[in-house]
Formats: C-alpha cells, sequence, structure tokens
C-alpha cells in the first residue's frame, strides 16, 4: 500500500500533455507541440563547451551539498546585478532546477496545520510540494484579463496559521508581470503578518512589457529578511533537461538546505555545475538577448494570430513564454447538448482534429484557461496557432450545424 502523501499529489500536470504528444506521434501523425514548457533551441556553446571541458578533465566527485563554491560565488554577482542588492557566495544554494529550491524552502518553513497562500492559476507542482510538507494550500484567484492578484483577496485569505505566499512573476501559465505596487503590497502584507515569501521568478529574463523584471525584493527591499528568491537557469539557457536551479535566502534557510541536500540529492549535477560556471565566466549575454529577441519576435507573431479569434480575447503575454486563452465565453455560448463543455474537451479536440497540443487550464486550477507556449520554432508556431484559431471559431458553427 502507497504512502497517504502520495494521494495528496497532483496528477503528472504538464506531463501529461507530452505524454499525449509522444502517444499521438508514435501512431505517425504530425503533431505541434503548442504545450511545451521550453524553448527549442540549441543551447550556448559557452554551457556546451562548459561541459565538455569538465567531463575531458575527469570531473566525477561530490560537491558541497550547496553547490560549487565558485558557481555560487558567479550567481550572487549575477543576482547582485540584476537585482540591485548586494548577495554574498553564503546567500546562495544550488539545486537540482528550481523544483527542488521550492521544496527546500516548503520543507524549511512549514510545519502541519500551517497555511500558504498561492495565486490561481499556479503551477501544478507549488500546492503539491506544500502538501508534501504537510500544510494547506489556500487559493486567491487572479482573474482575467490581467492575472494580476487582488492584495484585497490576497489578505482575506489571511488566518494565524498562514505561514507563507508563494509569488510567481513572471507568471505560468498566464504570462503575468507583477507590478511594482503589487509586489510592494503584498510584501507590507507578509511584514505585516509575519509571512515567509517565496519568490519564484524562473522567468525572470523572458519580460516583453518593454521594462525589465522587478523582483519582489527590488520593489521592496524590506522582506529580504523572510524572503526566499528561485530561479534556474533551465528557461534562461534553454537547458532544462540540465536540471540545474538556485535560490537566495536568508541564512538560516541555507543552513536548512545544506541538510535537506545532503540527504536528497547530495548536490546538483557536477557537470552542469561547470557547466553553467563557465558560461557565466565567458559568457557575454549574447544568447540570452538573442532568446529573448526570438521570442519577442515570435510573441508578436502569435499575438496577431490570435487576434482572429471571434469569442475569445487576445492575451496579454507580457512575460514567459506563454500566451493564455480564457475560454470561458467561448464555451458559455455553445449550445445545450455540444460535447465541448470544458477546456480539456477542448484541448483534446485540438490533438484529435487539428494536431496541435495545448495544455488545458485545469491542470493550473482554471477550468476556463488553455496555454499554448510559443516557444516552439516560429514556423510551426504560427502554423499550430492558425490551426488554433481556426478550430476554436469553427466550434460555434459546427454545433448550430449539428
Amino acid at each position: 500500500m502507497l504512502a497517504h502523501r502520495i494521494s495528496l499529489l497532483s496528477g503528472p500536470g504538464t506531463a501529461a500533455a507530452r505524454e499525449a504528444v509522444a502517444a499521438a506521434a508514435a501512431t505517425g501523425r504530425q503533431i505541434i507541440d503548442l504545450a511545451a514548457g521550453e524553448v527549442i533551441i540549441e543551447p550556448p556553446s559557452s554551457v556546451r563547451e562548459g561541459a565538455i571541458s569538465a567531463i575531458k578533465a575527469g570531473t566525477s566527485r561530490y560537491t558541497e551539498s550547496i553547490g560549487l563554491a565558485p558557481l555560487r560565488k558567479a550567481i550572487s554577482e549575477k543576482l547582485s546585478k540584476e537585482t540591485g542588492i548586494h548577495w554574498n557566495t553564503e546567500d546562495i544554494v544550488v539545486t537540482a532546477g528550481a523544483k527542488q529550491g521550492l521544496l527546500d524552502a516548503a520543507l524549511s518553513v512549514l510545519d502541519p496545520g500551517d497555511e500558504v497562500i498561492i495565486i490561481r492559476p499556479y503551477w501544478p507542482t507549488l500546492p503539491s510540494q506544500v502538501l508534501l510538507a504537510g500544510a494547506k494550500p489556500v487559493f486567491v484567484d487572479a482573474r482575467p484579463p490581467t492575472y494580476i492578484p487582488d492584495i484585497d483577496a490576497i489578505r482575506a485569505a489571511v488566518v494565524p496559521h498562514t505561514k507563507a505566499i508563494v509569488i510567481n512573476s513572471p507568471n505560468n501559465p498566464t504570462g503575468a508581470v507583477y507590478d511594482r505596487a503589487t509586489l510592494q503590497a503584498i510584501g507590507d502584507l507578509a511584514i505585516n503578518y509575519q509571512m515567509w515569501i517565496v519568490s519564484d521568478e524562473c522567468y525572470s529574463s523572458l519580460v516583453f512589457t518593454g521594462t525589465r523584471h522587478e523582483s519582489i525584493l527590488t520593489a521592496h527591499p524590506g522582506v529580504r529578511s523572510r524572503t526566499i528568491l528561485v530561479n534556474a537557469f533551465s528557461k534562461e539557457l534553454a537547458i532544462t533537461g540540465w536540471r540545474l536551479g538556485y535560490f537566495a535566502a536568508p541564512r538560516e534557510i541555507i543552513s536548512a538546505a545544506k541538510k535537506l541536500q545532503s540527504h536528497t540529492t547530495s548536490n546538483a549535477n557536477v557537470i552542469a555545475q561547470h557547466a553553467i560556471l563557465h558560461h557565466l565566466q565567458v559568457g557575454d549575454g549574447s544568447f540570452e538577448r538573442e532568446m529573448h529577441q526570438r521570442l519577442s519576435v515570435a510573441r508578436s507573431a502569435g499575438l496577431r494570430i490570435l487576434s482572429g479569434l471571434h469569442d475569445v480575447a487576445t492575451p496579454g503575454a507580457g512575460g514567459s513564454f506563454f500566451f493564455y486563452l480564457d475560454l470561458s465565453r467561448l464555451i458559455s455560448i455553445l449550445p445545450a447538448g455540444c460535447p465541448i463543455r470544458s477546456t480539456d474537451d477542448i484541448a483534446g479536440l485540438l490533438l484529435a482534429e487539428a494536431g496541435v497540443a495545448s495544455v488545458a487550464g485545469g491542470t493550473f486550477g482554471d477550468v476556463n484557461g488553455l496555454r499554448l507556449s510559443f516557444g516552439t520554432p516560429p514556423d510551426l508556431l504560427e502554423r499550430g496557432l492558425k490551426r488554433v484559431v481556426e478550430t476554436l471559431n469553427s466550434l460555434k458553427k459546427r454545433q448550430a450545424a449539428a
């Protein structure tokens, strides 16, 4: 019999979309994958060179559980430049992807009976990890079209057992980028109610609103002593499978992570650590700029195509690399008896008829949403989005004809 904690976890989430794509492709069908949570592009040569050099040098030994000191130093310098706040080597933990950083945070600060505020739609790992820690996720809805959380709604969710709030900006899945006023207000709430802030900033390099990413620590430096800032190289360098992330936090959290990681992964992959260290030492930022430009162009092209939707508002997509469609109006106007009653049905229809993979909003706790990635190659993106528009616009007509 399995442990009870397994029953608390959500299903495979976005992994289910990957499995559906693989199953469809196995039948010989050509599927355009707009479900992937990654940018399909060759990683920078500096990362590959760093990995090859480490392998040739015979690098194979354990590192300190929280990562190579030179890498942590390089990350602290990178983060200091990006946030305008000074960080030391001792403030950084290197993790096996951002997921481990988020789990370290949950296991370090949460006890059974604690409550954690999570903004919905959410990345499905967030509530699952809260449950793993024995705590209770409490959801506050961020509504379309902006998907920026309402501060009064967050305040109303705070109770004596509230221990933390998790924020994610730029957001997966909605693409929302939180403004300074919202971040400052969340910071004030955290101070007033003595909450921890876990800030997932994995898409910080991918903002398309004409401004740079702003961390909650930049917007409200007063919350530094209660903030765990989680990030990764997965999206920024298109190396999701390399599993290398990091977080910056107060020293008591760093100490807790040393214990946790020594009993879980021992340390993040040593070859990946050396590869990223080499990139941080010799990279000139050209890869990051070029990828941002490519995604910016893809976003603009995609928004033009999606503006052709009849009963669905064009998404904002201010950050990350996702278009998040609110399908509530489309579904509501379909006639009674129509077999399409949910975004799960629509995602299934897109895969079966249009050959396009997407992720239904139920994965993110939102029955009205549909996530489409613009990280796929540009030619496939254009074809895929045109199929999405054609299929969604045809729903009302085909049901009327039926």
